[in-house]
């Protein structure tokens, strides 16, 4: 099998569409790279949340050392910020943000694995547990689209 690794997650929506159907149709598994937005889809940043000196989240906000949709997946941070409080209500009893965004990943049938960092066991169980939640449902998946092209579109589908 054929595979791609890509940068989709639900900031980063615009492979959704034709790369989803190319890559279906020529049977390419979807390797999903950055899928918690550097964090953002975690839920646990803030406007306050600080950095240190050798992290991309500092210093590669607008591209200064490679392409900006590596950070945040180029989603400016505080219109990052804003969007997960509008999904915040939408992550199911029980589950976190993350898995939420994990999830909604697996939802896509080109995407065959997602590949979040973990800092500790507990998080990368977390993560993994996120394939045994269950599917999201079209509502869910309506307005996670609804903020992706209401609040975060303008600012990257264009890019990629």
């Amino acid at each position: 099998m054929v595979s791609v690794q890509i940068i989709i997650n639900i900031f980063r929506q615009r492979p959704t569409g034709l790369f989803f159907e190319a890559a279906k149709k020529r049977n390419v598994a979807v390797i999903a790279r950055v899928p918690l937005a550097s964090g953002l889809l975690t839920g646990k940043l803030a406007p306050s949340s600080t950095f240190a000196d050798d992290d991309h989240r500092k210093f590669n906000r607008h591209g200064e050392a490679f392409d900006v949709g590596e950070t945040f997946s180029g989603v400016p941070y505080e219109v990052g910020l804003a969007a997960v409080e509008r999904i915040r209500p939408l992550v199911p009893g029980g589950a976190t943000m993350a898995q939420l965004a994990l999830r909604w990943l697996l939802m896509f049938e080109p995407v065959t694995v997602a590949i979040p960092g973990a800092r500790n066991a507990a998080q990368a169980r977390a993560n993994a547990s996120a394939a045994d939640l269950p599917w999201l449902s079209d509502a869910d998946m309506a307005a996670l689209k609804a903020i992706y092209d209401e609040d975060i579109k303008p600012h990257v589908h264009q890019r990629w």
